[in-house]
């Protein structure tokens, strides 16, 4: 069975940090590309930052320069460390596991809540 678990969400004011963790099992955890994504309330969900099995990044360009996206194959573990937070990045934030070989597989988290206060 394959979990993508969450952990790490809190409240923090504005220009605070938090680490966001997703530890996953089920699955062969260095050939998954992993991201991050967040819904706000009314809105739809939305990239993050993803890192691919050979670790390449990317990022939104509206966390850019405030969030890092890395990875323990070790653990099987997604970190997010998210700096200089703002009250717009206040969601739920989703983690996602995807490998495209030998088919497409994709798998989510059930996520954890970020709230950042002005």
């Amino acid at each position: 069975q394959v979990q993508l678990v969450e952990s790490g969400g809190n409240w923090v004011q504005s220009g605070g940090s938090l680490r966001l963790s997703c530890a996953a099992s089920g699955i062969r955890f260095s050939f998954y590309d992993m991201g991050w994504y967040r819904q706000a309330p009314g809105k739809q969900r939305e990239f993050v930052a993803a890192i691919t099995s050979g670790r390449r990044t990317n990022y939104a360009d509206s966390v850019k320069g405030r969030f890092t996206i890395s990875r323990d194959n070790a653990e099987n573990t997604v970190y997010l460390q998210m700096n200089s937070l703002k009250p717009e990045d206040t969601a739920v934030y989703y983690c996602n596991g995807r490998r495209l070989i030998p088919r497409d597989t994709n798998y989510w988290g059930q996520g954890t809540q970020v709230t950042v206060s002005s």
